[in-house]
């Protein structure tokens, strides 16, 4: 009995890990030079081994070849929610001061492509529990290394 449980969770849990990019990540357009798509939408993204899909709905947005990407970035918005809080002091003054307190974060993951003359840029917003997965695969498939835009210095 052990043992088919055993084997059992080996299947659900390598289906689950696997599985993932399937139906690819959800992400946030957050900008770029993509015609058509407006700054908050929606999109998915798909990772295969020669190329980056961006699809709305059914419909095929962007495709990237991997071998066309010249740059992965990654940085990462923090802020108070100093909105929340304020909300919840409304109600209760103790509970609005401790949400004061709390921090949120936001992951963007940007990529630069040129495609022969066809060049541009993109920023998304990834989940908190797929950025990693995402720059990994990313960098899996254009064999570039992503940036921490956090220890990038840019000089005026």
């Amino acid at each position: 009995m052990k043992k088919i449980l055993a084997l059992l969770l080996c299947v659900v849990i390598s289906t689950m890990a696997f599985g993932r990019d399937k139906d690819g990540y959800e992400v946030n357009y957050d900008g770029g030079s993509v015609e058509g798509v407006k700054t908050g939408a929606s999109l998915r993204i798909h990772i295969d081994s020669k190329s980056i899909r961006f699809t709305k709905g059914e419909e095929d947005v962007l495709i990237i070849t991997a071998n066309a990407v010249t740059e992965i970035s990654y940085g990462q918005d923090v802020h108070r929610r100093v909105g929340a809080a304020i909300g919840l002091a409304v109600v209760s003054f103790g509970i609005g001061g401790l949400m004061a307190l709390t921090k949120s974060k936001k992951h963007f993951v940007g990529l630069t492509w040129a495609d022969g003359d066809k060049k541009g840029g993109l920023a998304i917003q990834c989940d908190k529990n797929d950025y990693r997965g995402i720059l990994a695969a990313l960098e899996g498939v254009t064999g570039k290394k992503a940036a921490d835009s956090a220890t990038m210095t840019v000089k005026n």
